[in-house]
Formats: structure tokens, sequence, C-alpha cells
């Protein structure tokens, strides 16, 4: 076993690392050795490996063997560089114990400061200083962060200590405390830990802090808040996080001193210039912790020039070196400038953007570096409004963050109150799940928050497509609909109530909360047409009507890639003529109820091909459950007790005889919505299955959209029609409904007197007609892989039930995504694959795309780059992501 190799290299001193190391030293290790390498002034010490971090896990929590060895030898070096000597009363070295994880977890994990003081090292950093205020203040520092970091004693046990003795100064700060607050400060402090721990005294002995502490930064790597980032962000588990030993340099010996953090270029709006904050007397936990208010770095001009000459002169070779916006941490001791790190600077996607533009016109680096240096979620910031990053909020839950963007109303139950509040003031609508009666509900409102569901559930693939922001399965949430309220984690929150709901990250916040609105300038268009010009994979939308598909080719779209016909039904008036067709008795009713749709369905067409003119439109014929089209049984019940108790209450014969005939027409509507149920409706009467039982509804459908796709070629548009057949699982289900399609589309072109040109193929979501696809391609002139219900088959989940467990499934790490928002490429992606080469073996040149969720999901679209897919759908706000996924894709082929 690697932790029981004591001949195992643990420890590494600055020298020794580079910046290409950071798997092993960390981020924060690797960047120290590599400023250390090119001369910058970096105070002397060692990194200990990411691997020890893994093996003192692996290894019951004990260092592996031979580490502490080495990290005593190391620190002999150090000392022989600064001329001290740890655990000296008389010349004391003091270190810092930093965290550093390969990849940048800011805030997530542990730090140490001012190691190696006790009761005597305090004396002679006193007398070595002159300074005995600087060094119990140091002093009163350290015991805070060992207590709070090490020995897990509330930091606010010491803040109240803290606060009464600020009371008793001048103005109230820390600077002004004297030597004696201080020595009596520090002494409490003791006290409060013996009383905490229940005995345990603060460790005096500077040896067993430092094994402590390293201890203590091993064990962050698990604390709640490190799992969460981790899964948040798409970190590994096992990588581990390396422990930074360096000496230290100290900022708060007086007003010549101080320490800051700065970052090479504006990380909110990627202007170039310096932008941080700096304090004077001050140690680093101070600028972040809000202790005292930070200064502008300009001001550090003012206050000691010559430090800011040399560190201005400092970012602009370490932003030259690295190629990118730096974010770095120094302090100055005696009008001395350190650099204690230097990182990539986290930034905004605006400032994403604008600082790869930029970056390529300044010439230090290339288009393509430009293009892999920003992603996705970077793109989807522009996009949508977001939770305003200065913001205070009041986090009520998390749920699985559906459709991005920010908003703020007041809560709604119902889709009826919605209407109605809507037009007083913005609404948040809150169910437990939707379903196509909430549409007009949805429509009105800012947002979409539902205790149920996934991110394939209706109310997610609704709200994506409306581009509102939405989270489903906060299962935290408890609705009383009825009596209009809901409890959150012990919160109550009533009908009316002020609530925010950020969709992009799954947050739900109480009350208002401030939001940035989206502005796309010159450097998006710019860094998109670099992608347009790299990426293979053609890029559509999924879209339903004129104005989605309109909002779609403005954001790049290159055609309708999913145009779901059943969405143009979810209106109210709409809705009504379609329950009439699904629970019409004959097939004369049937067609009644389909000519009043025909006119509807053709206008919405009408206003899709104008908006795609010169492109491609691919409709899918309807394919959803009948279910989703009819009220639900268990509301009808209530309505018929409703009703009859009514009756019992009617005095007059006339009102008597309008209740029956409600309780008639009611009995009969719940008799047919009971022949229409099925036990598993996803797999059940839907797609082509009702095609081939009631040709006349694909009939409709064709007429439709033929119909409208000659009548607008007549205006001088150019139309591609693709007519889609869903859930094909045998080749002779898409010949009968080809040949249906085909007849109906010959027939109205014939009336029309016009050429039109029109493609049939079909949506391949089903294993067996993957596996088949070497003979539905016989059959079709496109495939289009419909990735939901394939993942929903595949696996055997219902998209919306699986959200009760899919969590824990992540956080056990039993599956690495939640696979309706990932592709399973290890499982789904094989079929997908499978899929493609077949139907290519019986037409070589079949175009094949994807218009699942995974559409717009960057990972999944490098996997249908490699297989070699022609396009790939996704909802209009995320086609400019899939437009760079795809070059970054391309780009990734390259190398």
């Amino acid at each position: 076993m690697l932790y029981q190799d004591r001949n195992h290299q643990w420890v590494y001193s600055f020298e020794e690392g580079n910046a290409s190391m950071k798997a092993l030293l960390g981020g924060k290790g690797a960047n120290v050795a590599e400023m250390t390498d090119i001369g910058l002034p970096v105070p002397p010490g060692f990194t200990i490996t990411t691997e020890a971090c893994t093996a003192y896990q692996d290894y019951s929590r004990q260092f592996p063997e031979g580490m502490w060895t080495q990290v005593q030898t190391a620190l002999k070096v150090v000392e022989k560089q600064t001329g001290k000597l740890f655990g000296s009363a008389e010349n004391p070295l003091l270190v810092s114990v930093r965290s550093g994880a390969a990849v940048s977890m800011p805030g997530m994990m542990d730090t140490v400061l001012n190691l190696g003081l006790n009761d005597q090292t305090v004396e002679g950093l006193a007398a070595l200083t002159g300074n005995p205020r600087f060094a119990y203040d140091a002093y009163r520092r350290f015991i805070t962060m060992f207590a709070n970091v090490v020995m897990d004693v509330k930091s606010e046990k010491f803040d109240r200590v803290l606060s009464r003795y600020k009371a008793q100064t001048t103005s109230g700060a820390d600077t002004d405390l004297s030597v004696e607050q201080l020595q009596e400060i520090v002494a409490t402090y003791k006290t409060v830990i013996f009383s905490e721990r229940h005995g345990e005294s603060f460790p005096q002995d500077p040896f067993a802090q430092l094994r402590m502490a390293i201890s203590a930064v091993f064990e962050s790597w698990n604390t709640e808040r490190a799992v969460s980032y981790r899964r948040v962000h798409r970190i590994s588990d096992d990588i581990g996080t390396a422990v930074n030993v360096q000496s230290m340099v100290f900022g708060n010996m007086g007003w010549d001193c101080g320490t800051g953090v700065a970052f090479t270029r504006n990380p909110s709006t990627g202007e170039s210039t310096l932008y941080g904050e700096f304090l004077l007397n001050a140690q680093g936990e101070d600028v972040v912790a809000g202790i005292r208010t930070p200064k502008p770095i300009a001001e550090l001009a003012a206050d000691l020039p010559t430090a800011f000459t040399q560190f201005q002169q400092i970012t602009k070779q370490l932003e030259s070196h690295y190629q990118d916006m730096q974010d770095i941490e120094f302090t100055i001791e005696k009008g001395k400038l350190y650099l204690l790190q230097t990182r990539t600077g986290k930034r905004t996607g605006a400032a994403a953007v604008r600082i790869a533009v930029e970056m390529v016109e300044e010439g230090m680096i290339d288009r393509k570096t430009a293009l892999m240096r920003v992603n996705g979620d970077q793109i989807d910031q522009l996009l949508h409004p977001m939770i305003d990053p200065s913001a205070e909020i009041d986090l009520l839950t998390q749920g699985l963050p559906a459709s991005p963007g920010a908003a703020t109303g007041r809560i709604c139950f119902t889709p009826a109150e919605a209407e109605k509040y809507s037009e007083d003031y913005r609404v948040i609508l809150v169910r437990h799940e939707t379903s196509p009666d909430d549409f007009n509900g949805m429509l009105v409102a800012q947002a979409v928050l539902t205790a149920r569901g996934g991110m394939t559930s209706h109310a997610a693939v609704v709200a994506r497509g409306m581009g509102k922001p939405c989270v489903v399965g906060a299962e935290a949430l408890e609705i009383d609909e009825e009596e209009g309220f809901m409890h959150v984690n012990g919160v109550e929150m009533r009908r009316g109530d002020w609530l925010t709901v950020d969709g992009s990250t799954g947050r739900i916040i109480r009350g208002k909360v401030p939001t940035v609105q989206p502005e796309l300038d010159d450097n998006f268009q710019t860094l998109m047409g670099w992608a347009d010009e790299t990426r293979r994979l053609q890029v559509r939308a999924n879209a339903d009507n004129g104005h989605d598909a309109t909002v779609a080719r403005n954001y790049g779209a290159e055609g309708i890639g999913l145009c779901r016909t059943e969405h143009m039904f979810f209106e109210k008036e709409r809705l009504a003529i379609m329950r009439e067709m699904i629970l019409a008795s004959t097939r004369s009713e049937r067609e009644e109820a389909l000519d009043r749709l025909l006119p509807i369905q053709k206008n919405d067409f009408k206003a899709i091909f104008r908006a795609m003119d010169g492109l491609p439109v691919t409709i899918r014929l309807l394919d959803p459950p009948l279910h989703e089209f009819l009220p639900d049984a268990a509301a009808l019940h209530v309505e018929l007790v409703e009703l009859k108790l009514k009756l019992q209450k009617v005095k007059t014969y006339k009102k008597i005889d309008a209740t029956l005939k409600q309780i008639y027409e009611k009995e009969q509507l719940m008799a047919q919505v009971e022949r229409l149920h099925e036990s598993n409706p996803m797999l059940g009467h839907r797609g082509c299955r009702l095609g081939m039982v009631y040709p006349e509804v694909t009939m409709m459908q064709a007429r439709a959209i033929v119909a409208a796709a000659c009548e607008v070629q007549v205006e001088g548009i150019k139309v591609m029609p693709e007519i889609m057949i869903p859930l094909v699982s045998m080749a002779t289900e898409l010949q009968a409904q080809r040949a249906v399609v085909k007849q109906i589309a010959d027939s109205v072109i014939g009336e029309y007197g016009l050429q039109l040109d029109y493609q049939i193929g079909t949506m391949i979501e089903l294993p067996r007609a993957a596996i088949t696809a070497d003979e539905i391609a016989e059959h079709a002139d496109f495939f289009s892989f419909g990735t939901n219900d394939l993942t929903q088959t595949t696996f055997g989940l219902s998209r919306d039930d699986s959200a009760r467990f899919l969590s824990h499934y992540i956080t056990h790490k039993v599956m690495p995504n939640d696979p309706f928002r990932v592709l399973d490429q290890g499982g789904v992606g094989k079929i997908v694959q499978m899929g493609v080469e077949r139907g290519r073996q019986t037409k070589e040149k079949l175009k094949v795309g994807i218009c699942g969720e995974h559409g717009g999901e960057p990972s999944s679209i490098d996997f249908c780059h490699r297989i070699g897919m022609n396009y790939v759908s996704c909802s209009p706000f995320r086609v400019p992501i899939a437009r760079l996924a795809a070059a970054q894709s391309a780009l990734r082929e390259e190398k």
C-alpha cells in the first residue's frame, strides 16, 4: 500500500515544484512553487502532497509512513532559509498551514496562521520585533483560528470576548487594544478552550500544533461544505487536498505593513484594471472576514507607494506568465512586499467572455485558447437574469436547477391564483408538480417551483421552452394548497409572500433579492463567431411556436430540431378541443374535433416556418400519453362529491335540473377518464401507436404541416419541413405511418399546385429502435435521438419519480450525475452509438441528430461530436452554450 511506503516522497519544498504539478501539489502549492522559480518574493515553505491526503483518508486518518519525518526535515530547510527556529523562545519561526486542492475551492477548506506561538515564543517574538502589542495580537489571532479549525470551538465564543474589550477603547477598533488588554484576551481565550473542550488545554508544543493543524486540513476535505461544493461543481472526491506550510510574514506589525487580495482584471466586468482591496496593519483574515472595512487597492499607491509600484509590476508579470487573469494574495511587512498565492481568478460570465476576447486582441492568447477558456455555465449567465452576487440571501432550501435564470415574485399555489394576481404584481407559481392544466399559470408566472419532479418533468421542459426560471424536486416543500401556505425547513411561507427562485443553482430564497440583467455585447458576438468558424456540429433549437423560434434564431440556431406539437394544445381553449378529440367515442366525433384543431395547428406552423426562413424545421407528431391532456381523476372525484352535496341544498326545480345536468356531464367525463386510464402511460398508448390506431390524428397533423409550408412558400419563404414520427420501435410502424404522411403530403402539395421538398424521419427513443436501426433506416430520411425517453427506457427509470432517489444515488456515488441532465455515455450512449452506426449501415449519409435535453449539455454534446452526429438540438436559451461546446469538441479532436 502507498501509505506504508516510507520512502515515497510526500513533501516537496517550494523550490522542487512548478505549475505543471497541480495534481500532486494542488493549485496553491504548484503556483507558489512556480512564483518561487521565476524569482518573485515568496516566503519559503513546503507542500505536503494530495497523495498524502488520500493516504491519510485510507489509513484510518493517520499520517502515511514517513510523512511526518519528511515534514520535520523540510521544516529545518525553512529554518535555514529564514534564520529562525521553529519552537524557539528567542528567535521563533512561525508558519501558516493552508489547504490547496488541484481544483480551486475558495473558502471551502481550512487555514491556520501564526502557528508556533505559545506562552514562551510570544515573548520571544515581542523581544525580537520590539513590538509586544504585535506579538500578542498575533497570539490571540492564532488561538482563535486554531481553536476553531483544529479544536472545533465556535469562533463566536472568542468574538464575544473580543467585542467586550474593543468596547473599552476610544474607537472600538481592534487596532486600539493595548498590550495589557491583548494579554487578558489571550488568557480568557485559553479559559474558553478549557471550558468548551471539557478540561483540554490549548496545546503549547509547536510541533503538536503543527501535527494537529495538518490533520485538520486533511479532515477539512470532507467537511459538509467542501463535499457540497464538489458535488455542485462536479469535482472528484478522490483528488484530495495538498497542505502548504509557509513561513509567516506579518501585515499587522504596524502602519507600514498590510495585507490584501487583488485581481489583475475586474472579475465582475473583465475590465483590464487592477481590482482588489487591502488593509494596513492587518492580517489576511481581516480582509475577508469584514472585521474592518478594506480600502480599494488603488489607495495603496498613496499609503505605501514603493510597495504598490512593485505590486503593479508583479501583477503584470504574473498575468503575462500564466496568460490569464490572476487572483493574488499579498502581505507587506515593514514596507517589503511578499506574495502568498496566485491562482486563476474566478469570474462572472460577462468577465470571462470579455477577458478571453481582449486577451486575443492583446496578442496574449490565440482564438483557440479563448474558446477553451469560457465554459457553458459562464455563457448561461449571460442569457438569463442572475442573483446579484453581492446580495445577502436567506436560503430556504435547494432543488434541481431545471431552467436557468432568477426571478422574484409573490407566491401563488394554483394557476388560477397566478392568472388573477399577475395583473397586479409578479408571481411565482408553486406546485407539487405541474400538468397541462397549469399552462396558463406558468405563462404568467415569473418562475415555477415544484416539490416533485425531475429535470425532464413537465414543469422543467415547459419552463425551459418558455425561457422561465424553474426549480423542481424541492422535496423540503410541504404545500397546503387549500389553506394557502407551505412549510420549508421549519419556515412558513403564505400565499402572497415574496419568494426568489434561482433556476441556475436550484436555490429557493426567502423574500426579494436583487437580480442582474444579462447583456450580450460585441465581445459575446465575437466569441460566438469564432465558435461557429471552428465547430463541425450544427446547432438547432427545440421550439414550439413562432416566438421561441425567433428567439432561437437570434441566438444562432440553424434550424428547429424539435417542434413538439402537443405543446401547442396547452392553452385553455385549445386544451378543451383536444380533450374533446381524446374523449370522443366515435371516429366521426374525433374527426370533428380534429377539423377544429387543424387551422390552429396550421397557423402555428406558419409562424415557425416564417421565423426559420431557409432553415430546416423538424416537427414531431403527437407524442405524449393522452392522460397529460385530461383532467385529474382525483380532482374530478372531488368535484363530483361537491356537486352531489350541493344538490342536497338546492331549493328550486330549475337549479336542481342544472345541478343534475352538471353531475351527469361530470360522471360521463369521469367514465371516459377511467376508460382511458393506463397503469404505465409513458409506455402505453402514445407516439406512433396513437397514429396506428387513430390514423386520422396523423392525417390531420400531416395536412396542417404541409398546408402551412405551401402557404408560406407562396409568400416567398424558403421552407424545409421535416416530419418526425415518434416512439417507433419496429420498422413496420414507421413504414405504415410514413405511408399515411406521404399520401396526405403529396395530396396537399397537389392541391396547392406547388413543388415542395419534405422529409419523413423518426425519433429513436426506445432501445429496440436503436438495435434494429438498420431496418428502421430503410423507411427514414433522418434519425433524431430522443434521449430523455431513451434514458428512461434504458435505465427503467421514471423521470418524474426518480427525483426522489437520484440525489441519494449521486451523493453516495452510485451514479456520477443525473442521467436526465448528463448523458450516460457508458450505457445510453452505447445504445445511441449503436443506432447511429446501424442506421448508416443502411444509408451511409443518413442525417442524425439529438433532440433530448442532453442536446444543450456540453459533455453530452462532446459525445455527439465524437460519434459523428450531424446536429444537436436544445432549448433556445442554450443554443449559444451548444455552439461553444461544439467548437470546444472540435478543438479537442485536433489535439
